[in-house]
């Protein structure tokens, strides 16, 4: 199967980003155009970005109107953390069985990092490193079609955090994590199971506790942000020259 153009990976996954950290929010048009001339692009692969984002639930695309960043209705809210919240079970259970302690180390370096993006208050980034923890487990658990599912959930998820209300509480979450993977490092799988269940009744709740009125950046500018940011990431990273030594000579 062909690789993707590195374009259409970089423009894929700006954009996803923007989206999850609720940089672009729901409703925002993403003008062809635009997206275009950032990542120097033809309409035909900016269609293709904007069609693999539609699959994923993130953007609403309409072959005569501009595409937007996708608004979920209540009831479509309700139906994604149903399917979260039973394939987040079950997500746990398969981590508990391969359980080691490499894996708390994983977890746990998110978990600084979140704590870190806390204290520092920045909102975004605690948002996005909290969805981390949850795709990370889910890749623990070795099956790796569940963790394309649940890709797909969390990312919906933060579409529905930024319609309904205001982002979790960086605390509750931070508490819930390690909680979780106490229970899993302890061997209590079926605790586990219930704090993943009582942690993501409490993401819900706390999703309709009312919206923001931040006003919305340029999307150009949002996007320069974070096509930077995704180009850095994916830049090789500099291999040590040999040292010269006296016998080179």
């Amino acid at each position: 199967m062909a690789r993707p153009s590195p374009r259409i990976e970089v423009a894929h996954e700006a954009l996803r980003q923007a989206i999850i950290e609720q940089a672009l929010k729901p409703g925002t048009k993403l003008p062809e155009d635009v997206i275009g001339e950032q990542f120097a692009m033809s309409r035909t692969l900016v269609r293709a970005v904007l069609a693999k984002l539609e699959a994923e639930g993130l953007v609403d695309a309409h072959p005569k109107r501009t595409a937007t960043v996708a608004q979920p209705t209540l009831a479509e809210a309700r139906d994604v953390f149903g399917v979260r919240r039973a394939l987040e079970a079950e997500a746990v259970r398969l981590v508990a069985k391969r359980w080691q302690p490499a894996f708390a180390s994983e977890l746990e370096s998110l978990l600084r990092q979140e704590d870190e993006a806390r204290s520092r208050q920045d909102e975004r980034v605690s948002i996005h490193l909290a969805g981390e923890f949850h795709l990370r487990l889910a890749h623990l658990s070795g099956n790796a079609l569940l963790e394309r599912y649940l890709r797909e959930l969390i990312t919906r998820c933060s579409l529905i955090l930024a319609v309904f209300g205001r982002p979790h509480s960086s605390d509750c979450a931070i508490e819930e994590h390690s909680a979780l993977i106490a229970a899993l490092s302890a061997g209590k799988a079926e605790e586990a199971v219930a704090i993943m269940n009582t942690h993501i009744g409490a993401v819900e709740r706390r999703a309709l506790l009312g919206g923001d009125d931040e006003k919305p950046a340029a999307l150009g500018d949002v996007l320069s942000h974070y096509a930077a940011a995704v180009t850095a990431r994916q830049a090789p990273k500099p291999t040590a020259k040999p040292s010269k030594t006296a016998s080179s000579k």
